[in-house]
């Protein structure tokens, strides 16, 4: 046996072996018991950005020129030809919404598997959320049955890129344009993802960043809007400068249209141009272990690692994502398997509820203000209208590993799924115990 084919025998032998040791969460020893990869990650570049914002008494937009610096970088990183940031990405949403014109009585097209902020900036405008039933395998919008759910109402149509992972933008284009609604693309989670080689959020009339302090790009708070629309760019900006244009300066007090205060600040924007240096090299890493995690996972029966569009050309890996069908581990609940795993060290999430049944629809739905704008029918229609039956069933089954842990080891995945495989083997005897 020559020394290529006695590695790999020993390891598959390793692997065997590990598959059949006794889970920590009935005795055994811990798989892992190092620190996963910390987050944020930060050197000099950052150090002296700060202190050279700080020293220079220029801390908000306009009086600096970091955030125009981001601005312009994030644009030509991105393929865009205007680039707006804002405070935080459920600011981005907001803003893009108002520069839209959605309003009252109107609705805006949503998927229920995703976080509350796409929810609450329809709210904000006192529309109306419509919820289109997830595709199960690929934790995003179904976007095959976007067309039925349009009205005449409908103003938008938002797909959320979950995890980094693109929705089906051809089929979500193509729907958007025979109706000529505009798409407004939440790619909040989908930093350097792409759409048949483009970057997702350029395809849409615009799309929207977060840069909160889990992302993958990361500021602590921070948002941005990319739009190819430079008439849509300056709506944007006028919304999130209080109604204010870039043309109005000093005391110049003329108004453009309805708005808010959703500026970045000059301190964001130099933390934003000290971490794009690192962004794609970190990306190529969280690509190299997310095909290496997977390659393993989905030899394992009852792990199915969520599943890709063709046209998605990269994932941009906020999330790894997959589902657990208990069935195959012997009847073991998911909340047991995420209990399991972080005994031996790996932590997992369950990912996000259902949305569209969060008790919070309901008392809005019923406030006076929408009771003012939309008539007692159709409120009663909208609670019939937003059955999501297999995104019910996915927020049974998704299991979540978070970005930092793909910018390690090819041995920390490793860990992950041997893991898995432990707890696989001995699922029986810990729904047991």
């Amino acid at each position: 046996m020559d020394r290529r084919s006695f590695i790999a025998a020993s390891a598959a032998a390793s692997t065997a072996l590990g598959a059949t040791a006794r889970p920590a969460i009935l005795g055994g020893s811990k798989l892992r018991t190092a620190a996963w990869p910390s987050w944020p990650v930060w050197d000099q570049r950052e150090e002296k950005a700060i202190a050279k914002t700080l020293a220079s008494g220029h801390w908000f937009r306009g009086s600096g020129k970091n955030v125009a610096e981001f601005e312009a970088q994030y644009a030509a990183l991105t393929g865009a030809k205007g680039c707006l940031a804002t405070a935080n990405g459920t600011s981005a949403l907001l803003t893009s919404l108002g520069a839209m014109g959605v309003g009252a009585g109107d609705e805006v097209i949503v998927t229920p598997y995703t976080f509350v902020a796409s929810i609450n900036v329809i709210l904000m405008m006192n529309a109306m959320p419509v919820f289109v039933d997830t595709d199960r395998e690929t934790f995003q919008i179904d976007a095959k049955k976007i067309a039925a759910a349009i009205t005449d109402r409908t103003t938008a149509i938002m797909p959320v890129h979950i995890g980094g992972s693109p929705a089906d933008l051809d089929t979500v284009l193509k729907v958007a344009a025979s109706k000529n609604i505009p798409v407004l693309e939440d790619a909040c989670q989908a930093h350097l993802g792409e759409w048949r080689g483009k970057k997702v959020g350029t395809l849409g009339a615009a799309g929207c960043f977060s840069f909160q302090a889990s992302k993958n790009l990361n500021s602590g708070e921070g948002g941005a809007i990319l739009t190819n629309d430079m008439d849509l760019l300056e709506k944007c900006y006028a919304f999130h400068n209080n109604s204010r244009g870039r043309k109005n300066t000093g005391y110049d007090f003329a108004y453009i249209a309805r708005g808010a205060n959703l500026r970045m600040t000059e301190f964001q924007g130099a933390l934003l141009t000290a971490q794009m240096t690192r962004l794609e090299e970190q990306a190529k890493r969280r690509d190299q272990n997310a095909a290496y995690l997977t390659s393993m996972l989905k030899e394992i029966p009852g792990v199915k690692p969520a599943r890709m569009y063709d046209g998605c050309t990269r994932n941009a890996y906020h999330l790894y994502m997959f589902r657990y069908d208990k069935e195959k581990f012997g009847g073991l609940d998911r909340a047991l398997f995420l209990k399991a795993m972080a005994a031996e060290g790996i932590p997992a999430s369950p990912g996000y509820g259902p949305l569209n049944k969060e008790p919070f629809l309901k008392y809005t739905l019923q406030s006076r203000g929408y009771q003012r704008i939309y008539s007692p029918k159709e409120i009663a229609n909208w609670h019939e209208r937003n059955h999501c039956p297999e995104n019910d069933q996915l927020c049974q089954e998704a299991v979540w590993l978070t970005q930092n842990m793909l910018i390690g080891e090819r041995s920390d995945m490793e860990q992950v799924a041997e893991a898995v495989r432990r707890i696989h083997a001995h699922a029986a005897a810990i729904a047991r115990a």
